[in-house]
Parts: structure tokens; C-alpha cells; sequence
């Protein structure tokens, strides 16, 4: 304070004390804001339209996630743009707890891989916590003289282009986990996308197409009346739902842990208070075995994380996809 004249010291003491005041005001409202969060209805965000896998299971979050906090959370299904503009609303929204959003494979793992967005995945957004994910299974058309995986490696391998494989769109994770399968097996396939999973299914069925990625819920109807072969599943271990369908892992071919994952975020900046508040009202929601069993049915693993390892594991999905898309070139307009 030596350089400040005598007739300015009270002024810039005057500021000293009105900042530290300000500050330390500003942060015990927050403080106070976070011990008595929530106060009032919160907004989930579900990016897809009402009905569906999704959708469902942000409804089913929201009604436990209700009870566990005491407050009401609504379910607003915002579709559009592959979840673009869910994700840009949940970004641009006040970071007080009060917005959320059901982040998934598509909107923060393979979309930012191979799309230009007005969101970033990771800056934009406060990670919160992991739900859980179903696997991807390799599916083929019965007619195929095709038995296991490493059959089907050389029979694509001995007809070179003859095999197809249909996807739920182009950048997809039904097209992504594909074209990472080719890359490491070192077989072409041609690629058939759709307009979604249920005409790729279609497809597949009658003959139209021979393979397909889809997750292992959707594709379990199919797999219980023989209308389609299960070769292999993502993922760490082998599923509960399909137990006897092998791994790619344990057949050779390591780093498919590709998954159809769902979590939580919220805006960037959310208060630590109020995402650690979060996190553990959520984990124990996961940690119910009435939900757990619910969700085992739909072939979901349910994989509670910290907020730090959500945001960890998001890091490394984009990472994947990224890794993929740039190898095979695939860049959606």
C-alpha cells in the first residue's frame, strides 16, 4: 500500500471490504443454497421423444430419485438433432441443480465423435453420475452356414463385400462398434444405415441384410424365438440376461467395451455440494434391489460411479469413438 496516496488509502480500503464482503456473501449463499437443495421441482431432461428405452428409464430414475430427495422431478423429452438440442439446453441452463439431463452413448460419447456440435461434451457439462449400460451383440440372419464368431471372421474373409450389416444411422453406435469390429478382424462388410433400429431389424430378418450390432435388450426378443444368432457381446464380462453368449474379449479381440451407457449430468460449474448430494441419493436408487432386478430383465449392468469417474469414463467413450471414427473416416454434416 506504500504507492497509494494517503488521500486514496480509505477509498481502497472502502473496495477491499465491500469485495471480501460481496465474496463471502456470494459464497454463503451458495453454501445455504446447497443445504437446501432441492427446494423446489427439478427438470430432467430425456433427449428423446415420449416412449421408447430412454425415455423409460428416465421415468423410472425420477420417480426413486423423487423419493430419495424429498422434491418432484419431471421428465421433459426433448428430442431432436440426436439429443443436440437437449444437450445445448441442459448447457446454456442456470447451474443451480435444478436441470438435468440424461446424458447416454449418443449425446456424450459418439456424437461428439463424429459430428460438429454447439455443445462440448465434457466443458459443458457437470458429470453427476453413471446409471448403468447394456451391451452391444453381434447378430446374424439364422440362414447364414455360420456357427461362432471366428467362423463368420473367415467366411466375410473368403467373400470379400458379400456380407451386410445394417445400423439404427451413420454414426451411430450400432455403426461405430461395427466399424471398430472390422478394423480389428480385418474383414469388409458393406454398410446398410437405416432410419433407426427397427427397420434395421426388419431388414435383418427377412433376409435383406445378414449382421447387425444392436444392444443385447433389443435384440433378446429375436434371440428367444431363433429368428436371429448371437455371436458375441461387448463388454467387460458376459451379460446375466444372455449368459451364455461369449464375450468379444474372451474370443480374442480385446477392447470392445463399447456400450449403449446412461448417466446423469447437469450444466458445467454445478455446486460440488449439490453433485455430491446427487451422486449419493442416486447410487442408492442403483444400490435397490427391486431396481436392480428391474433392470437386470432389461439387460442392464448397473455401474454406479463418482461423479469424478462418471466424468472419467465419458472422457474415454469419446476417446473410443473418436479413435474409430478418424481411422474409418466418418464425419457426419
Amino acid at each position: 500500500m506504500s504507492n497509494i496516496p494517503n488521500r486514496q488509502l480509505p477509498i481502497f480500503l472502502s473496495f477491499i471490504i465491500i469485495a471480501s464482503f460481496n465474496l463471502f456473501g456470494g459464497l454463503n449463499a451458495v453454501a445455504q443454497s446447497a443445504a437446501n437443495y432441492p427446494s423446489k421441482p427439478i427438470k430432467l431432461i430425456a433427449p428423446v421423444a415420449a416412449g421408447g428405452g430412454l425415455d423409460n428409464l428416465a421415468r423410472k430414475v425420477a420417480d426413486r430419485l423423487s423419493k430419495n430427495l424429498g422434491q418432484t422431478i419431471i421428465v421433459d423429452n426433448m428430442g431432436g438433432g440426436g439429443g443436440a438440442i437437449a444437450s445445448q439446453v441442459t448447457a446454456k441452463s442456470a447451474p443451480d441443480g435444478y436441470t438435468l439431463m440424461v446424458s447416454y452413448v449418443g449425446t456424450h460419447g459418439t456424437n461428439p465423435a463424429v459430428r460438429k456440435l454447439s455443445y462440448d461434451a465434457i466443458k459443458d457439462f457437470t458429470p453427476v453420475g453413471m446409471i448403468g449400460a447394456t451391451p452391444n451383440v453381434l447378430i446374424i440372419n439364422p440362414a447364414l452356414p455360420i456357427k461362432n464368431l471366428i467362423e463368420f471372421i473367415d467366411y466375410a474373409k473368403k467373400n470379400p463385400a458379400k456380407l451386410t450389416y445394417g445400423t439404427s444411422g451413420p454414426g451411430t453406435l450400432t455403426h461405430l462398434g461395427m466399424e471398430q469390429f472390422k478394423m480389428t478382424s480385418g474383414i469388409f462388410m458393406v454398410h446398410v444405415p437405416y432410419r433407426g433400429i427397427a427397420p434395421a431389424f426388419t431388414d435383418l430378418l427377412g433376409g435383406q441384410t445378414d449382421a447387425m450390432l444392436p444392444t443385447l435388450f433389443a435384440a433378446i426378443p429375436y434371440l428367444k424365438t431363433g429368428r436371429v444368432h448371437a455371436l458375441a457381446v461387448t463388454g467387460q464380462k458376459r451379460s446375466a440376461a444372455e449368459p451364455n453368449i461369449p464375450t468379444f474379449k474372451e474370443l480374442g479381440y480385446a477392447g470392445f467395451d463399447g456400450q449403449q451407457w446412461y448417466g446423469i449430468s447437469g450444466p458445467a460449474n454445478m455446486p460440488d455440494a449439490i453433485v455430491v448430494k446427487l451422486n449419493a441419493e442416486l447410487n442408492k436408487v442403483l444400490a435397490s434391489p427391486e431396481f436392480s432386478q428391474e433392470m437386470s430383465s432389461e439387460a442392464m449392468t448397473l455401474m454406479p460411479m463418482t461423479p469424478q469417474q462418471f466424468g472419467n469414463y465419458i472422457k474415454e467413450d469419446i476417446a473410443r469413438w473418436t479413435k474409430v471414427a478418424k481411422s474409418r473416416q466418418i464425419e457426419i454434416e
